[in-house]
């Protein structure tokens, strides 16, 4: 893999193992209400389930961020690894709905279309520290890049057990076999984290600490980050599955299809993320990308059928995504280089916790009739976000 100009080589195995993680996150996604409806369990179910995989990630992320500068960051991706391989083989090999819970409270499983896991932090702060300056945010952009692509492709895999259960397959042992495939890739990343290097000692100032002379901005990042991320999860990408799914009577090989091409078009917006932060900032562009997004997201909902609703998601899916790598660049820039790791995971755990409330709320609208709602509810509060995030930080300098 090819790096920017201006990145350290340890940042490849980070990137490859991404992108490894987004292949079946996009499927995962997709498959997850599918499977646990086939498991016979109901919407209310499919949503606390999704609430379990967040909540657990989010507890998980909190204590990165305050214990975890103790530790080396390659020893924790390596554990973290590990527990996504046990994550998909539990998923596997369980059918009730409380083993299945609390495999998704203690696991790695993730049903947004982001990496909501405890990966992220501990990716981010050693993304951080091989690169500079605008070589930053192409780095993340990069990575945000890599995730939303490979999460593309992997959703496309969605419509395999439907293949295999043509063949004669048993749909639901199907099923169970992308969980396993799941459990693989964890393996996978395992053995290409091993391939990280240690980091070299360094200075008592440049170690990583908990959070010091950056505390204040930080938590109040968090706490705009955690509106943004309750408003996600009412329409993670499991529960938009299921709205397809519900509304648009959508099979698992079409809306494998739709959340592709969306995927496409959210690795083409962060791409060009970079670009348009360098002519109109970080912030204005996580601002002014995301409101429109969630415009055509009010619409879809509303939307009186299945062309209009898809067309109006994937606009907003060139849209929506393009403040992912602006806002991790963003977080690096206004903290100091021993903070990163912290920053990281403090303003990761609100969003995680914010988006884990959600996803219990829109399974029980859906079930309770309430389609639009979720996707309605959700686009307000985003663009409510957005208006507060400009107003409080418009006038901040930033590394």
């Amino acid at each position: 893999m090819i790096l920017p100009a201006g990145v350290s080589p340890e940042a490849r195995p980070l990137l490859i193992g991404r992108a490894l993680r987004a292949l079946t996150d996009g499927y995962i996604a997709v498959l997850l209400p599918a499977y646990l409806l086939a498991l016979g369990l109901g919407t209310l179910e499919v949503g606390l389930i999704s609430t379990a995989t967040l909540l657990g990630s989010a507890l998980a992320t909190m204590a990165v961020g305050a214990w975890g500068h103790r530790f080396p960051r390659r020893r924790l991706l390596l554990a973290a690894a590990l527990l996504m391989a046990a994550t998909g083989l539990g998923f596997a090999g369980f059918s009730g709905f409380w083993p299945l819970l609390l495999v998704a409270f203690v696991g790695t499983l993730n049903p947004s279309s982001g990496d909501v896991s405890v990966f992220l932090p501990l990716e981010h702060a050693r993304l951080a520290e091989a690169a500079q300056g605008d070589a930053r945010t192409v780095l993340f952009a990069r990575y945000s890049v890599i995730g939303a692509v490979c999460a593309a492709v992997g959703a496309l895999a969605a419509a395999i057990p439907d293949v295999l259960a043509a063949t004669g397959l048993d749909r639901l042992t199907a099923l169970r076999l992308m969980f396993v495939g799941h459990a693989l890739v964890g393996l996978v990343v395992w053995r290409l984290y091993l391939k990280l290097p240690e980091p070299a000692p360094r200075e008592a100032s440049d170690k990583p600490a908990p959070l010091g002379p950056s505390r204040g901005i930080v938590l109040r990042l968090a706490a705009l980050f955690s509106v943004d991320a309750f408003a996600g999860g009412l329409v993670v990408h499991s529960l938009l599955a299921l709205w397809l799914f519900q509304r648009h009577g959508l099979s698992l090989a079409a809306a494998g299809h739709f959340f592709f091409w969306a995927g496409l078009l959210t690795a083409a917006s962060q791409l060009a993320a970079p670009w348009v932060a360098k002519r109109i900032g970080l912030l204005n562009t996580m601002v002014f990308t995301h409101i429109p997004a969630n415009v055509c997201l009010i619409l879809a909902a509303l939307a009186p059928n299945l062309a209009m609703a898809l067309g109006l998601l994937l606009l907003r899916s060139l849209l929506s995504q393009m403040d992912v790598p602006t806002r991790s660049a963003y977080v690096m820039a206004v903290v100091t280089p021993p903070e990163r790791a912290a920053a990281a995971s403090f303003t990761a755990v609100p969003r995680s916790l914010a988006a884990a409330l959600s996803p219990s709320l829109g399974g029980a609208l859906f079930a309770a009739g309430w389609l639009a709602a979720p996707l309605v509810a959700c686009g307000l509060l985003k663009i409510g976000y957005d208006l507060a995030l400009w107003r409080a930080f418009r006038k901040r300098p930033i590394a």
